[in-house]
């Protein structure tokens, strides 16, 4: 096996706690206020998706 095929598979969470935290540290809001508001703001622009 190669490294490759034992590399995990990216999930919608873990780009949602990705960009939370850098963006938690980048404005000093608690990382899960900023993945909830990400959340939220996922349900209110269901037609748009992120380019995975």
């Amino acid at each position: 096996m190669n490294k490759r095929e034992e590399s995990k598979k990216v999930t919608l969470d873990m780009i949602y706690r990705s960009v939370a935290s850098s963006t938690a540290i980048e404005t000093g809001i608690p990382t899960k206020i900023v993945e909830k508001k990400l959340k939220e703001n996922r349900k209110k622009y269901q037609t748009l998706s992120l380019a995975l």
